[in-house]
């Protein structure tokens, strides 16, 4: 990740000298133009692999810890769930909730349908469609599996 990070903010950073103008100025003018662009790039990249679903911090550590217990999550508990902590989640998906994509960290659709089908069936109050969509239902209901987790691991 830190990797395609560098790639991206390399990218942005010769995309906004070339449009910019930044190669036909000072250099003590374009160096802190640069730098600022390389931070708003890092940082723009950065949270996109956090995807908390309208969790707070505690309750996400929550639900990392259940994860850890039941779903062979080996990451931090840090109350973000970033890639690690999605791929545990696809794990349980896949085998109780009929998720059938990659087991790749990615909060897609086909994720989200499959936590749906869990909020669901497994009586944490989701009850609307399963559409592949985390609105206000869906992260409500999210919201009170991440509170029983806080209260049970």
């Amino acid at each position: 990740m830190r990797a395609m990070t560098k790639a991206l903010v390399g990218v942005s950073t010769a995309v906004g000298i070339a449009v910019g103008g930044l190669a036909t100025a000072s250099t003590s003018f374009a160096a802190p133009a640069q730098d600022a662009r390389t931070v708003a790039s890092a940082d723009a990249v950065a949270p996109l692999a956090v995807v908390n679903l309208g969790l707070n911090t505690t309750q996400a550590k929550g639900v990392q810890r259940w994860l850890r217990a039941n779903w062979s999550y080996t990451d931090s508990i840090d109350g973000e769930l970033g890639p690690n902590s999605w791929k545990a989640f696809q794990r349980h998906l896949k085998v109780h909730h009929g998720y059938t994509g990659a087991i790749d960290g990615s909060v897609g659709s086909g994720t989200v349908s499959a936590l749906q089908r869990f909020l669901k069936n497994n009586g944490w109050g989701y009850t609307g469609a399963i559409d592949g969509i985390a609105g206000s239902g869906t992260q409500a209901a999210f919201k009170t599996f991440a509170n029983w987790c806080v209260s049970n691991y």
